[in-house]
């Protein structure tokens, strides 16, 4: 998907299984490409994929954190297609085998749905162009003119994911064989998914499984109720009930310091590394515990004291801005490193037969049985072709679309802008699949920033917002798109799945997330006050995403004092940090802190920091007591607690639209003598 992943994961061949584990795939009937893909499973995806895109919507729209939910998609999956086997079995139907490649197709549909609710810019580049973040920014603001608002629309929204979302599928689908089996990159995410879906279809697997559901079931349950419990105290407003639980105190609440009582940022700690979760609370105890205090005992002499709490000018501003030049330091660093990376390896593989540094090829008694294992899977994938014609046809046929359709519905963009975009367009996204195959870390939203910084600056002060923010959503859409297709290749290549069926599955669940994705968002849109700083659905990436268009024309002349600064450093330590972390031993770099992460709280605020940390906390907790009870639940607890959340937000709308409110509303204060 098209998040930024932290960790770098080392798999050394063979990536399925141990020597001693790995199935007679000889004796494997392996289903023909058009039975990999059934109606049960493309109904199991929209289901899953409808969920999903719920739930990428609100963490997208709350926090801007999203977790890999690929696990979770490869388990509800099995669970779904099991349970209705087994019931229409026990009503005397003949029903088609579950098999592993069905699986890896429902995973896929799946992922590809819900990246869309994230690639396609519903909290982030889109909704940056929206009134509301215009007036956030403020009318008077050098570069942000009220010319340059475009507010959300389902129609032209759909329209814009149909146009921008199906290229990066056709753009590397000639280069599968070199990234797979050539290159043999690893693809970690990929590979973990494809080593969990071949131990469901196993004996042993399967039991696992049907305890995994099991526990994410409960806790699904428990995150639901606990939800709906809340919303009765949550009152009218943002600022009752659990939500706003000064458990901290009252002093460290005015500072956002608070546990929140959130089943999903928990999930999110059980889930995220705990260099992640710690990452983002030392974010959080620099900017809330310490900076913004600092600032703000020079109101009056570094900016006006009588600024509203959202004025760029004052203390806002230093808090976009500084988490810009993190957020910019990380992902200029990690764009150069991994870029180095690329071409060193693209270098060595075609002057040596050496293989990639990540990877390790297995000798000794059972290597005849490996090699076999691995000509089958070579066999599999090779099978059913895609032909050239086919992929370049494609590309060129849709950009040639997108180049006619972009211009009709963002003006500022013009159609050579986006044809130039198009032409360049591949070799990013090949950059950025090597790269994830590589490290596990896809760079999507950086080559969008930089396509937004650079159409934004040729545009210029006409339209020139509007144009970065449709640049950023073409150029993200491209590359997140294709290091996913590559990275589902790897997964069908390990389950021995069809990669024509891959190649159709991705097509199919993007068309469903063209329209899910939307549909979704519109349902946020409509019930919440989506984009306010005093809404729990604050989009904060809205915000910064304008900033940078603007800035991207304007540039530093209208920040607040010192705030150019102080911006220069982070940005300096952001690549510092990086530095550190990759030339430290282990030992030590998996104690400094990540710069991406530290940069989310800048602007949102710290008590998200808290529930994660809490997360982390019990996963380590959890795995010193047991180890393997915590590597085989956590995932599944982690899971449950997201998704119960995330489908209470479905009757949370519903109430919200016919303007049912919650009866009680909880809140805090100091005692009062009397």
């Amino acid at each position: 998907m098209g998040t930024e992943n932290s960790g770098n994961v080392e798999i050394s061949e063979p990536l399925l299984e141990e020597p001693n584990k790995i199935p007679e795939s000889d004796s494997e009937n392996i289903p023909d490409w058009k039975d990999q893909i059934t109606i049960r499973g493309l109904l199991v995806s929209a289901v899953l994929g409808t969920l999903f895109c719920i739930i990428t919507h609100k963490l997208n729209l709350t926090v801007g954190i999203i977790p890999s939910l690929n696990v979770a998609a490869g388990l509800l999956g099995f669970f779904f297609v099991k349970s209705w086997t087994g019931f229409m079995s026990k009503l005397g139907f003949d029903v088609q085998p579950f098999t592993k490649q069905e699986n890896t197709v429902i995973q896929t549909c799946v992922v590809a749905c819900y990246g869309l609710a994230f690639s396609g810019g519903f909290g982030s580049y889109l909704l940056a162009m929206d009134e509301k973040t215009y007036k956030l920014i403020g009318p008077d603001y050098p570069g942000n003119r009220a010319e340059d608002v475009k507010n959300p629309g389902l129609l032209w929204m759909m329209g814009f994911i149909f146009v921008v979302s199906f290229l990066g599928l056709f753009s590397l689908v000639p280069l599968r064989k070199v990234m797979v089996m050539g290159y043999k990159l690893t693809y970690p995410s990929g590979t973990a998914t494809a080593m969990l879906i071949n131990s469901f279809h196993t004996n042993n697997g399967a039991e696992l499984a049907r305890n995994q559901v099991a526990r994410l079931g409960k806790y699904l349950s428990i995150s639901f109720c606990w939800s709906c419990f809340k919303w009765f105290f949550s009152g009218i407003g943002d600022a009752c009930g659990f939500d706003n639980f000064p458990t901290l105190g009252l002093t460290l609440f005015k500072n956002t310091f608070y546990f929140d009582f959130s089943p999903t940022y928990v999930g999110c700690g059980l889930i995220c590394p705990h260099i992640v979760n710690c990452s983002v609370l030392f974010g959080a105890i620099i900017s809330w515990g310490i900076l913004w205090p600092l600032i703000t005992q020079r109101a009056g002499d570094w900016y006006p004291a009588d600024l509203g709490s959202n004025d760029f000018k004052g203390l806002y501003g230093y808090k976009v801005f500084i988490a810009i030049s993190l957020i910019l330091g990380d992902g200029l660093y990690n764009l150069i490193k991994i870029i180095s990376i690329s071409v060193t390896e693209i270098f060595r593989n075609s002057s040596s037969q050496n293989n990639l540094p990540l990877v390790m090829e297995v000798i000794g008694g059972e290597s005849s049985k490996l090699e076999l294992e691995k000509k089958k899977r070579d066999e599999v994938f090779l099978k059913d072709r895609i032909p050239f014609w086919f992929a370049a046809s494609g590309y060129v046929a849709l950009a040639a679309i997108s180049t006619a359709t972009m211009p009709i519905i963002f003006p500022p963009l013009k159609w050579y802008l986006v044809l130039c975009s198009y032409i360049i367009a591949p070799a990013l996204a090949f950059c950025n699949s090597y790269g994830t195959g590589l490290t596990d870390w896809s760079l999507a939203s950086t080559y969008g920033k930089i396509g937004l910084f650079i159409i934004a600056s040729l545009v210029g002060s006409n339209g020139g917002v509007v144009a970065g923010l449709a640049a950023c959503g073409v150029m993200m859409s491209i590359v997140s798109t294709a290091a996913d297709l590559m990275q589902d290749f790897k997964t069908g290549y390990l389950t021995l799945s069809s990669a024509k069926s891959m190649f159709v599955s991705q097509l199919v669940g993007t068309a469903m997330g063209c329209v899910i994705a939307p549909l979704t968002f519109w349902m946020y849109w409509n019930a919440f006050d989506i984009g306010s700083p005093d809404s729990p659905y604050k989009a904060p990436y809205a915000v910064i995403y304008r900033e940078m268009a603007i800035l991207g024309i304007e540039g530093f002349s209208e920040l607040p004092k010192h705030c150019l600064a102080l911006c220069c450093g982070f940005f300096v330590a952001a690549l510092a940090i990086n530095l550190l972390r990759d030339v430290t031993p282990v030992k030590v770099s998996q104690f400094i802190p990540i710069p991406m992460a530290m940069a989310v709280p800048f602007y949102i605020g710290a008590y998200f920091a808290i529930d994660m940390f809490v997360g982390t906390v019990i996963l380590f907790v959890w795995e010193r007591i047991n180890k393997k009870d915590a590597d085989d639940f956590a995932g599944a607890v982690a899971s449950g607690l997201i998704c119960g959340d995330g489908i209470w937000t479905i009757p949370s709308a519903i109430l919200s639209i016919f303007r049912i409110n919650p009866p009680i509303c909880m809140s805090f204060g100091p005692s009062v003598r009397t």
